[in-house]
C-alpha cells in the first residue's frame, strides 16, 4: 500500500491542493462528498478472550515469561534516525528501522500502536517502565511468496534507554495440556492497538485477534530458520526468534446485513474509549480487494474495561467516499483516513466536514498520541521496501480542532 508527501496546512493552500474538497484558487466547486451515517446496530462483535486458557497456561509453565521491560532489556536492533530526505507537514519525531529491516523483501510493516495507547498519559505513557512504539508485521514465504506468518516489534521511545527495538512472534497456541505447542500466524496484521495489556491485532476477514503483553513467552536458542513449534527432544524453536506472544482469544466481527466488515486497518480512541475499523477498498478493478465503497465502524470497549463484552453492538458506523484507505484513527469526535492509493489524509467530523491533505508514500495505519505538556501527535508509517520510516506529526495540522 502506497504513501505519500504530506504538506502542511499553510503549504497546502500555497500549493493549491486539495482542501475541505475543492482546488484553493479554483472556481468554487460542488460542496465535498462526506461520509454518511449507517445503521450501527448491523454491526456487532462476539469476544472469546478465554479461547486458549488450557494452552496457554501449559505454554507459561513450560516456557516461562519475560515481562515487556526484560524484553527490551535485550533488545538486539538498532533503529536508525530519519533520513534528511524526508519531509512531510507538521513533522515531529520519528525513526527507521536498521537497514535489514528497511530493505526485507519478504516482511512489511503494517500497523502501528504505543505505550500511550496502552496506558494514556500517565507516568509519560509508560508500560512497565518504558515509552514504546509497536509496529505489526506480516512475512511472505519468499519475497513474492504467500503470508506465511506475523510479528510485532517493541521499539523504545524514550531518550533514558537505547534506540532499540526487539521483535515478537506472534503464535497461535496447538497441541494439547500434557503437550503444548504453537504455530505460526498467517495473517496480514493491517492494523494493530493496545489497551491496557491487551493488544489487538486486525484479521482481515474475520475481526481481531487478541494477545496478553504479560504473556510473552521465552523459547530455546538455537534452531533452524524454518522450524517452529514444539521439537521431538521437548525444545520449542520460533524461526530463531527468542520470544513469541501467544493468542489468548479472538474477536469476531458479524454484519447482519449486506456484506461483513473488511478488517484492514484499526486504531484505539482512548477519549471514547473504543477500536475504530476502516475497510481498505477499490473504486474498480480491484482483483484482491472489494470494488465498492469502504466503512469505518468504531465499537466500544465494556464500560470500565480495556476488553469487549461477550457481545458488542457497535456505537457508529459510516459509509465513506474514499477508497484505498490503509489507516484510520479518531480522537474527541474526529476521524483521519490515510489513502495509500489516491496519496492522501481525509481529515472529518460531522460539523465542520471533510478536508484533504498530501500525505507520505506507502503510508499505512495511524495511531494517535495524547500528550498533557506537548502538541498532540498522530503516528504513522510507511511499508515501501527501502523507505521504511515511522513518523509522527502534529494532529493540529491534519485538520485539529
Amino acid at each position: 500500500m502506497i504513501s505519500h508527501v504530506r504538506t502542511a496546512a499553510r503549504a497546502v493552500l500555497a500549493a493549491g491542493l486539495l482542501v475541505t474538497g475543492a482546488l484553493v484558487g479554483a472556481p468554487p466547486a460542488a460542496a465535498a462528498v462526506a461520509p454518511t451515517a449507517l445503521n450501527a446496530s448491523e454491526y456487532t462483535l462476539t469476544a472469546d478472550y478465554h479461547q486458549f486458557d488450557a494452552l496457554d497456561s501449559a505454554l507459561v509453565t513450560t516456557l516461562g515469561t519475560s515481562a515487556v521491560h526484560t524484553v527490551m532489556e535485550h533488545a538486539n536492533h538498532d533503529r536508525q534516525a530519519l533520513p534528511a530526505s524526508f519531509s512531510v507537514a507538521g513533522l515531529s519525531t520519528g525513526f527507521r528501522f536498521d537497514d535489514g529491516d528497511n530493505s526485507d523483501c519478504q516482511s512489511f510493516p503494517q500497523g502501528i500502536t504505543t505505550s500511550r495507547d496502552a496506558v494514556g498519559t500517565a507516568d509519560s505513557g509508560n508500560y512497565d517502565g518504558h515509552q514504546l512504539v509497536l509496529v505489526s508485521w506480516y512475512t511472505k514465504d519468499g519475497c513474492d511468496g504467500a503470508q506465511q506468518r506475523s510479528r510485532i516489534t517493541l521499539v523504545d521511545w524514550d531518550a533514558t534507554y537505547p534506540n532499540t527495538y526487539r521483535k515478537i512472534l506472534l503464535v497461535e497456541p496447538t497441541g494439547t495440556a500434557a503437550a503444548p505447542d504453537f504455530k505460526d500466524i498467517p495473517i496480514h496484521a493491517g492494523g494493530v492497538s493496545w489497551y491496557g495489556d491487551y493488544l489487538y491485532v486486525a484479521d482481515t476477514g474475520r475481526g481481531m485477534r487478541v494477545f496478553d503483553m504479560r504473556k510473552i513467552l521465552n523459547t530455546d536458542s538455537g534452531g533452524t530458520a524454518d522450524q517452529i513449534g514444539r521439537q521431538p527432544d521437548g525444545a520449542y524453536y520460533a524461526h530463531n526468534y527468542a520470544y513469541v506472544l501467544p493468542q489468548i482469544g479472538t474477536v469476531t466481527s458479524r454484519t447482519t446485513s449486506g456484506t461483513n466488515l473488511v478488517w484492514s486497518s484499526i486504531s484505539l480512541d482512548r477519549v471514547s474509549k473504543s477500536i475504530v475499523m476502516a475497510e481498505y477498498t477499490c473504486q474498480s478493478g480491484c482483483t484482491g480487494y472489494p470494488n465498492r465503497p469502504p466503512r469505518a465502524v468504531r465499537f466500544p470497549f465494556a464500560p470500565g474495561a480495556t476488553t469487549f463484552a461477550a457481545t458488542t453492538t457497535a456505537a457508529q458506523a459510516l459509509q465513506l467516499p474514499w477508497y484505498n484507505l490503509n489507516g484510520t484513527a479518531s480522537h474527541n469526535g474526529r476521524w483521519w483516513f490515510n489513502s495509500s492509493g489516491q496519496k492522501k489524509l481525509y481529515y472529518w467530523t460531522p460539523t465542520a466536514g471533510p478536508s484533504t491533505f498530501a500525505w507520505v508514500g506507502g503510508g499505512e495505519s495511524l495511531s494517535y498520541w495524547e500528550d498533557t505538556t506537548n502538541p498532540d501527535l498522530l503516528w504513522s508509517l510507511q511499508e515501501t521496501t527501502g523507505g521504511r520510516n515511522v513518523f509522527a506529526v502534529t494532529q493540529a495540522t491534519y485538520g485539529g480542532g
